[in-house]
């Protein structure tokens, strides 16, 4: 994942680092600083030979119209290299913090597409749905700019199901392997085969640190990620795989132990890994160093 707490400057540079150290893809969360497309727009464009992913952009906010025209934008801005990981974010914050309606989000999100999906594609729109409208619109006036592959945040089968059928696959966060592998790899494959797609793409998302000191290590990812162990959707796939909580899901141990537990992910199923460093600047380094090893041998396989 994209280090997004300092300076714009500071998050290019770090994009740069990641491409120099053979990471073959960046990712970033949408949450409450950088907007995460124009974001990977600027740092597209001074940083070559990466993928860029979102992780995710959340749909109620925007319209899809809106979304559409940022997405073939930064797809254009960084060469084609974009994902667009989308998602519905969370009740607490579509209601809590933004004071939009959070009713029927498995709904909601099947219009969304309907929607985005054509839009991205170059097509014009016209939809009437129960959650959203979109008034004859598009195409849109992006010259010379392929549509960007489209992951869905998806967990629950409804949403996996309409990840399958119709996107290019899912991004997930606080997934364990078990889940991975029982749950979230054989659900979007089977809907992905049902409407004819190939095989979906699953990048999983979680917490790693490479350290010598593992308690110390599990307690502190329990402190930093404790929000995930609340969120109702997270919480659903945190008990499914037998955790606690986000301590006993996050990836902890010295090089040997981290590396087999991402080899456990990818053994189950996950086309992509999005670790997530945490930890003391150290073990921060530490981590980064086989991330990118591990990437690099795979691009090389």
């Amino acid at each position: 994942m994209l280090d997004t707490s300092g300076s714009l400057d500071a998050v290019v540079a770090h994009l740069r680092k990641l491409a120099d150290a053979g990471f073959a893809s960046a990712w970033v969360a949408q949450l409450f600083g950088y907007d995460a497309l124009t974001l990977l727009a600027v740092g597209g464009r001074e940083v070559p030979d990466i993928e860029l992913g979102t992780a995710v952009v959340p749909t109620y906010p925007r319209h899809p119209l809106m979304l559409a025209s940022q997405a073939l934008t930064a797809q254009g801005a960084c060469g084609g290299r974009l994902v667009l990981g989308i998602g519905l974010s969370h009740q607490v914050v579509i209601e809590g913090m933004f004071g939009y309606s959070y009713d029927r989000p498995a709904r909601h999100m099947r219009e969304y597409l309907s929607v985005l999906l054509p839009l991205l594609r170059g097509e014009q729109v016209s939809f009437q749905g129960e959650t959203l409208k979109a008034m004859t619109l598009g195409p849109l006036d992006v010259k010379g700019v392929a549509p960007p592959p489209v992951l869905l945040a998806a967990l629950a089968p409804t949403m996996l199901k309409l990840a399958g059928s119709l996107t290019d696959g899912t991004v997930t966060w606080m997934a364990g392997p078990a889940t991975v592998a029982e749950h979230i790899v054989p659900s979007i494959t089977r809907a992905a085969e049902v409407a004819g797609r190939g095989p979906p793409r699953v990048a999983v998302g979680l917490p790693v640190c490479i350290t010598n000191a593992r308690d110390e290590a599990r307690e502190r990812a329990g402190r930093t990620f404790v929000v995930y162990g609340q969120l109702p959707s997270y919480r659903a796939m945190l008990d499914r795989e037998g955790a606690g909580g986000p301590q006993d899901v996050a990836i902890v141990g010295d090089e040997a132990e981290v590396v087999a537990q991402i080899g456990r992910i990818a053994d189950g199923g996950a086309t992509d890994f999005m670790g997530a460093p945490f930890g003391t600047p150290e073990e921060r380094g530490r981590t980064s160093e086989v991330l990118g090893s591990l990437s690099r041998a795979e691009t090389q396989a």
